[in-house]
């Protein structure tokens, strides 16, 4: 019944396209996902643990950090553990209201994202955050809205392995174009004035560079910002590419492909970029892993002079 031209009222299901249907190809895709978000959240989370559990690193800078942790575990989470779902149950469905959720999800989390990365770059407040998650919330819910409106669809086939808003648009039997206008709007708004602020404060940062006497600062200076921009690179220019695809129609699987790159491999990299290499980080994970077994001499030096 997914193949027939009429309209669709009363959707229940939709079928994620993003990868082929091969038999052969699936197990292979299923071990690198899985070792994937393996990796993502046992290494976000491993930053989040070594932040909260160090007193020296209660600042705003790593509270930012550890939320773009906690962002990229969110992020990973809304769409691999489906993916894998399907591919061992040989299924490619997903319900509507799965749909819609899933799509809530991602998106408050890439915006979070992008906000906290923008916020970052100033290194101010931490009642910032706040406006952050508020702001990426009120983004999610718009493009939920959105898709609330359309009533049919001439199709329940996306060409993505996740609830892409642009192309649940494409597959609307009514007219969408001013519906576009307010998503291409809304992420203009919510990923170009980000990537802006940024931009605009490391040209401040580069252009204050030459000023500063010692070339200890200087490195210093260069080493923190090429991490922030490593990320940031990373994040919005596969953001980009996987937001273009959408919107130019590409081949499904070139736009699942920049698709996997924003929303699974980003989040994956950026604690080994980002937050790993940072020498602050890397103390208090070594206070982190010897805490535990100084711990335990002491709790078996008590019992053996109890006795």
């Amino acid at each position: 019944i997914y193949t027939e031209p009429e309209n669709l009222t009363g959707v229940l299901e939709f079928l994620l396209l993003g990868f082929p249907d091969d038999p052969e190809l699936q197990p292979v895709l299923a071990g690198l996902f899985l070792s994937m978000y393996l990796v993502t959240v046992l290494g976000n989370l491993l930053i989040i643990l070594a932040i909260s559990s160090d007193s020296h690193l209660h600042t705003p800078m790593y509270f930012f950090l550890s939320s773009l942790s906690l962002a990229d575990i969110g992020f990973a989470s809304t769409t691999v553990p489906k993916m894998l779902m399907n591919i061992q149950a040989h299924s490619r469905l997903i319900s509507y209201v799965g749909c819609l959720i899933q799509m809530s999800f991602s998106i408050l989390f890439a915006c979070m994202e992008s906000l906290l990365l923008a916020v970052m770059a100033y290194d101010r407040f931490v009642a910032i955050f706040l406006v952050s998650f508020l702001l990426s919330l009120l983004d999610s819910q718009l493009h939920n809205l959105i898709v609330l409106q359309l009533t049919c669809f001439n199709d329940v086939e996306i060409s993505n392995f996740f609830c892409d808003p642009s192309q649940l648009l494409n597959l609307a039997c009514s007219d969408t174009s001013i519906n576009n206008m307010v998503v291409y709007f809304i992420g203009a708004i919510f990923g170009f004035l980000p990537l802006s602020g940024i931009l605009f404060s490391y040209y401040k940062i580069v252009s204050s560079i030459p000023r500063v006497l010692s070339s200890g600062g200087k490195y210093k200076a260069f080493s923190t910002c090429s991490s922030h921009l490593s990320v940031v690179g990373l994040f919005y220019g596969t953001a980009l590419g996987g937001y273009l695809s959408s919107a130019v129609s590409l081949s499904p699987r070139k736009g699942a492909a920049a698709s996997v790159m924003y929303m699974v491999v980003t989040p994956m990299l950026n604690p080994f970029i980002y937050s790993l290499r940072n020498r602050d980080i890397q103390s208090a994970l070594w206070r982190l892993y010897t805490i535990q077994p100084l711990r335990n001499e002491s709790e078996a030096g008590c019992g053996g002079s109890s006795l």
